[in-house]
This record gives structure tokens, sequence and C-alpha cells, in this order.
């Protein structure tokens, strides 16, 4: 198991995804196609989770609704991967997440602790 870089990064999209019924099935299909075109993988047992591995890094994004936590091994690819996904939406990046879904995240020196 990969050791996880420790400063993950919580986005907030600008655009409401309410009103049509429609719109939640549209955004995931839109953001799908975009993360599928950049090399990203679905997770089998929960399709709002996306992972991906280049030259020995990997970076994951699990969303909710119209949020995202990106985490990776590294920080170069967390930058690259929000620049690209900035470029494709309009996006606001929230900084560090302490807590998510209600759960709290703790940052050792090496590791993350999910509570």
């Amino acid at each position: 198991m990969c050791c996880l870089w420790s400063r993950n990064k919580v986005c907030k999209l600008l655009k409401s995804l309410y009103g049509l019924k429609q719109a939640p099935k549209k955004w995931h299909e839109k953001l799908d196609s975009v993360l599928l075109c950049d090399g990203f993988l679905p997770n089998d047992v929960d399709k709002c989770v996306y992972s991906k591995s280049e030259n020995g890094e990997c970076i994951i994004i699990c969303l909710y609704v119209d949020d995202m936590l990106i985490f990776g091994t590294c920080i170069d690819i967390v930058s690259r991967t929000k620049l690209f996904l900035g470029f494709n939406f309009e996006m606001k990046d929230m900084c560090e997440a302490n807590v998510i879904l209600g759960v709290r995240i703790i940052r050792k020196e090496d590791s993350i602790l999910l509570s």
C-alpha cells in the first residue's frame, strides 16, 4: 500500500448543480468523460472514486455531489491534476481538508489518519 502525501486538498465547484432533475447525472457524465480522457480509472466498487498512476506516483479523486477530495503521493501530481481540472471546470480550491463527510483527517509526519 502506498503512503499518501499528507497535504490533501478539497476543491469545490462554483457552478450550482441544482434546478434541473437531470443536472447531477449530466454533471457526472461530463466529469467522468474528462477524467477518463486524462487516464483516470473509476473504482469498481464506488463509481465516485477515480485513481491514476503515472511514473510511480498515484492520485485519487473522491467525489461527493459537487465537492471533490484530491490526494496523491506527491504535490506535483496533485498540482497537475488541479490545473487540469481547473482548465476544464470552474473550481475553487478550499485548501487542506480537515473534515469530509463527518470524517476527521489527522495528518502525521508520513501518514494520514481518518477518525
